[in-house]
């Protein structure tokens, strides 16, 4: 599915606007299970702040297109994958550090250089069953989305409305 980088055309760009999951709120942080992602620098922070280190955290240093450092000086020292994944895209190459991520033989941090957030899209479509995966929602927080078979047939089903970067 993710052999080639993918764009989201622009006529898409509405429907990839709505969210998937619910809305989490801090307090319910603790409750989550081990089986954990998350997408996105405030949300990682939130969850570090609060003594939980998600299985994996992916981010880019900026939110809401402004610089946002702290996260990334926080995991300075750990050992990361980086990629490159433009605006608007899913590359190959982080949906590959995602599944590796997911699968056990990447790190549990991936440094997007460009723009996490399709990421979120990968996590679903390779996360086992169960897996929370919580990621942010500019002007809204934090989202929460708990993978099934529904709701990786609905991320899959987005994926297949992108095209492939020529």
């Amino acid at each position: 599915m993710f052999e080639r980088d993918l764009v989201l055309p622009a006529s898409q760009r509405q429907a990839f606007k709505e969210p998937l999951g619910k809305e989490l709120r801090e307090s319910e942080i603790e409750s989550l299970g081990n089986a954990l992602i998350t997408v996105g620098d405030v949300v990682s922070l939130t969850f570090r702040k609060h003594g939980v280190r998600p299985f994996l955290s992916i981010y880019d240093g900026n939110t809401e297109r402004r610089r946002m450092t702290a996260f990334a000086e926080l995991v300075e020292n750990e050992p990361r994958d980086t990629v490159s994944n433009p605006a608007g895209m899913i590359t190959a190459e982080l949906a590959g550090a995602v599944r590796r991520s997911i699968e056990g033989s990447g790190h549990g941090l991936i440094s997007v250089e460009g723009e996490e957030d399709l990421a979120l899209l990968p996590c679903i479509i390779y996360s086992r069953p169960g897996t929370d995966i919580v990621y942010g929602w500019p002007g809204r927080g934090m989202m929460l989305v708990t993978t099934d078979e529904y709701i990786q047939m609905k991320a899959a089903g987005m994926v297949a409305r992108m095209e492939e970067k020529e």
